[in-house]
């Protein structure tokens, strides 16, 4: 199961996490052309591993394992996943 990034991002933005992932699998970074108009992160399902190294570097604990994200943020996964499409 993937990592889910959820509404605390939203507007925040905070690329800790970018830097911690090891298979590059969280976008916008500050290097990309839609880094500014970007609402959020987003985690790539696909290419997520599910190591968790995210969820600790995450300052506003936007990061959840897909099984555990809280139930009121459950179009996220779907939000995470067209990101990507």
């Amino acid at each position: 199961m993937p990592h889910i990034i959820a509404e605390p991002c939203v507007n925040t933005k905070d690329t800790a996490c970018v830097e911690v992932c090891p298979v590059d699998c969280i976008h916008p970074t500050k290097d990309d052309d839609d880094f500014e108009t970007a609402e959020m992160l987003y985690i790539d399902p696909n290419t997520c591993i599910d190591c968790g190294l995210c969820v600790d570097e995450c300052p506003v604990k936007a990061i959840f394992p897909e099984e555990d994200l809280p139930e009121e943020w459950e179009e996220y996964v779907a939000k995470n996943a067209e990101y990507y499409e």
